[in-house]
């Protein structure tokens, strides 16, 4: 009786682990789709580039002191069903150049294998041209109906831009998932989230939030508790 008692004990308690991951998987789909554009196109690569800025005016809306280094993450808050969707930027150390992009995923699909299109690019500029491209959606593959309308940044004394580099590849290159993985059957994900973190991690941004897989845009942002926080306004 007590060993029948115990197994069945173990069934309900895995299956509410089940049921948990389910509900988390369903709610994190939506995390990093797409809201509705009037257009689409094929795969866009962007490189801008911007007017030098005078006495590092490109940063002042940075927390804290310029830095050698410093990170932005871009927000479309009410995006995604109100789950959200990010972009990322990152200065090229000593420098008032940018580099910055996203995985837009325009497509919807919740699966999208390794080398497939994915909606992702990435541009250079300075810190005023990252704020135009990103509030008007410059490079978005069509045309957005939804512009970033939020960003967050932070200087960093630490960065590692070709590492950074190197991550972006990575990103634009390995597909899009937000769910079971296909080959491994991991619940997991590749998505926008996951594409800002990565490349925010391997610049080494300074205070940089752990971003765990699944996880949901709007939520993760609001850990960024040392970073600025402005309104993104199309210019």
């Amino acid at each position: 009786m007590y060993s029948r008692e115990r197994r069945s004990r173990r069934r309900w308690m895995l299956a509410v682990v089940v049921v948990a991951a389910l509900v988390g998987a369903i709610i994190a789909l939506t995390g990093c789709r797409p809201t509705p554009t009037e257009a689409s196109g094929g795969p866009t690569e962007a490189a801008a580039t911007g007017t030098p800025s005078v006495g590092g005016t490109e940063v002042q809306g940075m927390a804290g002191s310029a830095g050698p280094g410093g990170a932005c993450v871009f927000v479309k808050p009410d995006g995604a069903q109100n789950f959200g969707h990010v972009g990322w930027g990152f200065r090229v150390t000593g420098t008032n150049q940018w580099v910055y992009g996203a995985v837009e995923n325009p497509t919807n699909k919740l699966y999208t294998p390794p080398g497939g299109y994915i909606g992702a690019w990435h541009a250079q500029g300075t810190y005023r041209r990252m704020l135009s491209d990103m509030s008007r959606d410059a490079h978005y593959p069509g045309k957005s109906t939804h512009p970033y309308s939020r960003y967050r940044c932070v200087s960093s004394s630490t960065s590692d831009v070709n590492n950074a580099w190197a991550m972006i590849r990575t990103v634009e290159s390995r597909g899009f998932l937000v769910g079971f993985d296909p080959k491994t059957g991991e619940l997991t994900s590749r998505d926008c989230l996951d594409a800002t973190y990565d490349v925010l991690h391997a610049y080494r941004t300074r205070h940089l939030t752990y971003a765990p897989h699944l996880d949901i845009p709007n939520v993760w942002v609001e850990t960024l508790w040392d970073w600025s926080d402005h309104t993104l306004t199309p210019r």
